[in-house]
């Protein structure tokens, strides 16, 4: 398998866990379901509690844990794929600022929850680890939605109309994937700040998926 499209690639994670380690440092928005200088998400809304590690906060079940554990890498990949449509010319516009709306909502989600998982004493990775390119886009694993080596090869190599569509498509997946995981963090989780921006994920990813369904009837 090709080191580079890893879609849990060492690298990947390492740079999300970084991108945590940095701590508030980093972003300029206003609070948001986060630590007090993340920028705002476009995947939680400003009522969001914020992610400061409180006795409260501090509270968590296994539900939470495992959500926290699986977004994170979940996240990283809806990154690392918005990243590669930003490096590519001759996209569509509407292509370009949704994949600039998911990374920059994204990334500080990543830093949020790799911030609970250290204060409630837990490892920033599931036991195990998990290989998401076995996972495909199918949505009966644990870590649905995932894309696969293949899948990331096919996205990086296309260009233009074509590449935009199999980012809309590969993305909706992904969402749909998040979106499950999310709805089982409202049913199971404990903790307030991991069962809000499970709602969060909720209700933004599924307008952008309505968004991306839209975007697609145009191309």
């Amino acid at each position: 398998m090709n080191k580079k499209f890893l879609t849990l690639s060492t690298a990947a994670v390492a740079a999300a866990i970084t991108l945590a380690g940095c701590g508030g440092g980093s972003g300029s928005g206003t609070a948001t379901n986060g630590t007090a200088s993340a920028p705002a998400s476009a995947s939680a809304p400003a009522s969001t509690p914020s992610g400061t590690a409180t006795p409260a906060a501090a509270e968590h079940n296994a539900a939470d844990t495992m959500f926290a554990q699986m977004m994170i890498p979940h996240h990283a990949q809806a990154v690392e794929m918005s990243d590669m449509m930003l490096a590519k010319k001759d996209i569509p516009a509407e292509v370009t600022a949704l994949a600039e709306k998911i990374k920059a909502a994204q990334a500080p989600e990543i830093e949020m929850m790799t911030g609970w998982l250290r204060s409630w004493n837990e490892p920033t990775a599931a036991a195990g680890g998990h290989d998401m390119s076995t996972h495909g886009s199918g949505m009966g694993s644990g870590m649905g939605g995932m894309m696969s080596d293949g899948d990331m090869k096919k996205l990086d190599a296309a260009q233009g109309t074509e590449a935009a569509k199999l980012f809309l498509t590969q993305m909706t997946a992904h969402h749909q994937g998040a979106i499950m995981m999310a709805k089982t963090e409202e049913g199971s989780g404990q903790n307030p700040d991991a069962v809000a921006l499970a709602k969060a994920i909720v209700t933004a990813q599924q307008k952008e998926i309505q968004e991306m369904k839209d975007l697609l009837a145009t191309l």
